[in-house]
């Protein structure tokens, strides 16, 4: 079992990888079970520039140092490379990596790994990726239907505490999940899934976030493959699914990234670039070519072998600022200046061009949370190039907004109207996620003020108002069916509420929005484009009380959306059209079957020939309390 010549590069393939536009890194590097001259075995290679010696270590030559030693190719790429003979699928083994650096001696993780040991275990697990997918009518019909001008309707997971075994006190499997939480997010309604970050992790309460595994499903839930069925039967449901991906930091964990070779590999060597303050983790060094091709490699990889629709990139604004979490003197200025990090912004188009030229029917959204302009923008027109961009100025003015007793909401109108004077300016995404129900901000029901009664309406109010304003939509778990406490990602959610009426009422009225979202193209046809909205009335702050229209291609299919942010009962309520005709109810955040109060419109509601809000025509409608009515115009 000694180590053989053997490499799956070519010169192409260095080329491109020193020139950071090698974007399938994980056909080469990493552990590839192969055939040479008809024996078995796998194909090992890394890349360590730093390195003296790299040894392969495993279960296979019981760990240790020299018995399996790589060679380093002779092209100044710095990768080291070599087949061993005898390996076979499920062999456990990390990297010993001698370094040039004061002789200093690392033993790593595979950054490549396809499947890792279950945590506490760091060890990297040599595995194939062979799967037969049944997903082709969907992979087909993706391409139309994850369009902007589509319902996208994202439901967002933790998948280790959305529901557990507890019987048992476990996670629930990937193949268990494939039953229930796919059947769940199907009867819901909505369009997606999204999961936090399923790539390995050592550390669960970092809720995923600090990853190690960069091309390896966490083996908490099951293997590779199993996660291959879950995507397959989200598919096969209809239901796209998103991941977080993370890009802009790592953990130092001894087996991970950090220090790889005894160098800063990974990471920036500067502190000022390469260390987060805030999570006390690495920051990858974007300007350096392989690292590069290491990141983009690893978003074509998900999309590629595991059929991906969409990647969420998080925490984006760290990475485009250099003073993000600094103080002075913490950070230095780029070559003009400026605050910007110009190899992140370079990084950044470079990875939605590759994914966007390689994918149909796919999308990349940016967790940014500041005005940097033009995120969600093609690279051909300067902009960053993402498909859509969180709404995170929406999402905070919201809150505060509801937050508040509704006697004072009359003096707050512009809270609740100010994302229109931006809501265009990039595609956005409107996030209630998990960000919003931890480390003391209450679920999304604890904010809401006022009794039980009034709690209730309140979030189905905001739920309303979320569904029908522009922008597509993302709610966290257990805020469909009114999660009362925050989110523990130690526990399961609370379903025992939904044997309580309120609490079903909040799901009926979630799954209703989400049906009304996809049925009605008013909703979703211009959802990013300003001619899809138009306020009737926006300053009636005497009764907190706003009204606009949403409009789709077809001018017979326009909506009427009216929002009451009082408790107060408000019949004939006038409020101005701009034609003739009738009005149809499709949508009452008061019905009884949410455990309102039942104050709804009646079936048809005449148009008058009576100006009212600077048009010709109007109508009187029944604003229920606390609630939300849309109506079809036509």
């Amino acid at each position: 079992m000694k180590v053989r010549s053997y490499s799956l590069f070519t010169d192409f393939d260095i080329n491109l990888f020193k020139a950071g536009k090698h974007f399938q890194l994980h056909e080469k590097l990493g552990a590839h079970i192969v055939e040479v001259d008809g024996v078995k075995g796998v194909y090992f290679a890394v890349w360590a520039p730093s390195a003296r010696t790299v040894s392969v270590v495993g279960d296979f030559n019981y760990w240790i140092q020299g018995e399996h030693q790589l060679n380093v190719r002779w092209d100044e790429s710095g990768i080291w490379e070599g087949f061993i003979p005898g390996i076979e699928q499920g062999a456990t083994y990390k990297y010993k990596i001698q370094s040039h650096n004061n002789g200093m001696i690392t033993e790593k993780a595979d950054p490549f790994a396809l499947y890792c040991e279950k945590p506490p275990h760091t060890a990297s697990v040599v595995w194939d990726l062979n799967y037969k997918w049944k997903d082709d009518e969907w992979m087909k019909a993706r391409t139309v239907a994850n369009q902007l001008d589509k319902p996208y309707s994202v439901y967002e997971v933790h998948l280790g505490s959305w529901r557990r075994n507890v019987e048992q006190d476990r996670f629930l499997t990937y193949i268990e999940l494939a039953d229930e939480l796919v059947s769940y997010v199907k009867e819901t309604g909505f369009t997606h899934v999204e999961f936090m970050p399923i790539m390995e992790y050592p550390y669960d309460p970092s809720w995923g976030y600090q990853l190690v595994g960069y091309f390896a499903p966490t083996s908490r839930f099951g293997k590779p493959q199993d996660f291959m069925y879950l995507v397959d039967k989200f598919h096969q449901a209809g239901i796209g699914v998103i991941l977080d991906w993370v890009p802009s930091h790592f953990p130092s964990d001894a087996h991970g990234l950090g220090y790889f070779d005894g160098t800063h590999l990974y990471e920036h060597p500067d502190i000022r670039k390469g260390y987060h303050p805030d999570w006390k983790s690495l920051v990858f060094n974007y300007g350096r070519n392989e690292v590069r091709s290491f990141l983009i490699s690893n978003a074509i990889f998900w999309l590629q072998h595991y059929h991906v629709d969409g990647l969420r990139v998080d925490a984006v604004a760290s990475m485009l600022y250099l003073d993000y979490s600094r103080k002075d003197g913490e950070w230095e200025p780029n070559e003009f200046g400026g605050r910007e990090n110009l190899d992140t912004i370079s990084f950044l188009k470079d990875f939605n061009e590759a994914v966007y030229s390689n994918f149909d029917g796919v999308q990349t959204i940016a967790e940014e949370s500041t005005s940097f302009p033009m995120v969600s923008r093609p690279t051909y027109a300067g902009g960053l190039g993402f498909g859509m961009k969180w709404m995170m100025g929406w999402m905070h003015d919201t809150l505060q907004y509801f937050k508040k007793e509704p006697v004072y909401r009359s003096y707050h109108q512009n809270d609740i109207t100010f994302s229109m004077t931006y809501a265009f300016t990039e595609n956005f995404m409107l996030p209630l996620s998990h960000d919003e129900v931890v480390y003391g901000k209450h679920s999304i029901l604890g904010r809401m003020p006022g009794d039980e009664w009034q709690r209730f309406a309140n979030l189905r109010l905001l739920y309303g108002y979320m569904f029908t304003h522009p922008g597509s939509k993302l709610l966290f778990m257990g805020s469909e069916f009114g999660q009362s406490e925050e989110w523990k990602f130690d526990g399961s959610l609370d379903w025992h509420l939904l044997d309580y009426d309120f609490h079903k009422g909040i799901k009926s009225a979630i799954t209703d929005l989400n049906a009304l979202y996809k049925s009605e193209p008013a909703l979703h046809e211009k959802q990013f484009n300003h001619d899809g909205f138009e306020w009737i009335n926006y300053s009636d702050s005497a009764n907190a009380v706003i009204s606009f229209m949403r409009k789709g291609n077809n001018p017979k299919e326009n909506l009427v959306i009216v929002c009451n942010f009082t408790p107060v009962l408000r019949e004939k309520y006038r409020i101005g059209l701009p034609s003739k005709g009738k009005l149809t109810e499709v949508f009452n955040s008061d019905k009884t079957e949410y455990a309102g109060g039942g104050n709804v419109n009646p079936k048809v509601i005449k148009i008058e020939a009576s100006a009212w809000n600077g048009r010709e025509f109007s109508a009187e409608l029944t604003l229920p309390p606390l609630g939300v009515t849309v109506l079809r115009l036509g």
